[in-house]
């Protein structure tokens, strides 16, 4: 498996410091990983949905150490060169994040 696009969007927050897209393969789309500034820096978490107990769940992640380490390896260098050149507005990504939808199998 390989990241073949990664889409930051920047947010002036003071732990959440980005939203991630990401393209796999050049045919599947995660959406809604957050870039945080944790107590030991900044750390890629995986899109998860609140459950009526008040916990989250992460809807995607990793199932292997290597497999997280590359991901992250590969957004946080992509949110850092974004940074260094000081593209992007703050804010949340939409359904206009150059990523589109395709219906059918191609």
């Amino acid at each position: 498996m390989e990241i073949t696009e990664v889409k930051i969007f920047p947010v002036n927050e003071e732990k959440l410091k980005a939203y991630v897209t990401i393209v796999l393969d050049q045919c599947f789309v995660v959406r809604d990983l957050k870039i945080i500034n944790g107590s030991t820096g900044l750390f890629v978490a995986m899109p998860s949905k609140k459950r009526a107990d008040g916990t989250y769940k992460d809807v995607a992640h990793p199932l292997n150490k290597n497999t997280r380490v590359m991901m992250e390896k590969k957004i946080l260098e992509a949110y850092l060169a974004e940074i260094k050149k000081g593209a992007g507005h703050a804010g949340t990504p939409d359904d206009d994040d150059g990523f589109h939808e395709r219906a059918g199998n191609e």
